[in-house]
């Protein structure tokens, strides 16, 4: 197993909001672990979706597909890190960079909503 660090303060900036989810990414950042040890913290099994809470473990967010990614939420990363791990994390989640998919979907609700505008403005009849 991994040799834990004494108990810190992980802290990138302010407080995330209560909504967030982590990815193992995400995780190996904030803890400053490997990938193979969040998948070792992690309560998941290969036969099981959505396997019982296990206080000892990572639980992720419940999945509806094998092919979902795994995720957890905020508030149990904090619970596992203070409670099995010893370390006491300020976690922050910051937003993913921009990317050519999240620029093309705002270029096409652009234009939704001036086509929307278009025909609100053309006072058709009602059928």
């Amino acid at each position: 197993m991994d040799a834990l660090p004494p108990p810190s303060n992980m802290e990138l900036s302010g407080p995330p909001p209560e909504d967030s989810y982590l990815t193992v990414e995400d995780l190996q950042r904030q803890l400053r672990r490997s990938r193979a040890s969040i998948y070792r913290y992690a309560n998941t099994d290969p036969e099981v979706i959505n396997p019982p809470f296990d206080p000892q473990k990572l639980n992720p967010e419940v999945r509806s597909h094998r092919e979902d990614p795994i995720v957890f939420h905020i508030r149990e990363v904090r619970r596992f890190a203070r409670d099995v791990l010893g370390l006491f994390p300020t976690i922050a989640v910051q937003a993913s960079p921009e990317s050519t998919t999240h620029a093309l979907l705002r270029e096409i609700l652009a234009e939704l909503k001036h086509i929307r505008q278009h025909l609100e403005g053309q006072n058709l009849p009602p059928q």
